[in-house]
């Protein structure tokens, strides 16, 4: 018998463009050898260009999503995306209690769309901060780490870091995109490990982030450590941004994990 991919569950917002949320946690699942499952958070109205509305989904129905996926499935990681609200951040803390213990949870507190619009409702930062307890690492990018920190100034990601584990999460993975290196850096609470790796200005970032903490939690699922997981992620998502469809759609193209503008199906023979 081949061997059995791990599940991965993806617990975030539907993007309807296909770049960001839970399509770009699918693809990226599917890239590290992983079969994907998904409770979704909220259904998006969105493109490239932004989102135009969002309709969250009822805090009982996203649990029951969660209950459905893993009475059935072997859960081996779950990624945390877009949650957007007091009453859904209550929602998944409830279906995390599902989840069998020593499960790694990776969280990407997602705040505010690569278009610029707000998906977390301002009344629910402290919720998403009592989250973190709940979680083996969270993935904030520098403005994201900032509000958790409730640091606004704070450049320094290190001590980012630092300020966000004491909240909680086991460890926090501060990621390179927005930052004048794109270093991804570390902190376990013991060990600040600097993750370097190429910037691709040239690339296309839509749902890098998403990509970023799926493949995180698929290399987890796979038994990495926590550090050559976070190495893994870093490569991922910075190959999807090197690859990313500029072409599609008129604002900020998606990421590519899966290289689909490389495949071609082939034609029948005549």
């Amino acid at each position: 018998m081949p061997r059995r991919p791990p599940v991965c569950l993806t617990i975030a917002g539907s993007d309807s463009g296909g770049g960001a949320g839970i399509q770009a946690d699918l693809k990226a699942f599917a890239a590290c050898g992983c079969h994907g499952a998904c409770a979704i958070t909220a259904l998006t109205a969105q493109n490239t260009v932004g989102v135009q509305a969002v309709q969250p989904i009822a805090g009982p129905f996203v649990v029951a999503q969660v209950r459905s996926v893993v009475e059935d499935l072997d859960v081996a990681a779950v990624k945390i995306g877009m949650l957007g609200d007091v009453a859904t951040i209550g929602a998944v803390t409830e279906a995390l209690a599902l989840v069998p213990a020593g499960v790694p949870v990776v969280l990407d507190p997602v705040m505010v769309a690569e278009s610029g619009t707000r998906l977390l409702d301002e009344d629910a930062v402290q919720a998403l901060r009592e989250l973190l307890a709940c979680v083996t690492v969270a993935t904030p990018n520098l403005p994201e780490a900032r509000v958790l920190a409730d640091a606004p100034e704070l450049g320094d990601a290190e001590q980012l870091a630092r300020r966000i584990h004491a909240l909680g999460a086991s460890a926090v993975v501060v990621t390179g995109g927005h930052r004048d290196r794109a270093e991804d850096l570390l902190f376990d609470g013991v060990t600040l490990t600097r993750l370097d790796g190429p910037r691709h200005p040239d690339g296309a970032a839509h749902g890098s982030g998403c990509t970023h903490a799926s493949a995180l939690a698929a290399h987890l699922a796979h038994g990495f450590s926590l550090q050559d997981a976070a190495a893994a992620a870093r490569r991922v998502a910075g190959a999807a941004v090197r690859d990313g469809l500029r072409e599609v759609g008129a604002g900020a193209g998606p990421v590519d994990v899966l290289q689909v503008r490389g495949r071609t199906p082939e034609r029948p023979a005549a």
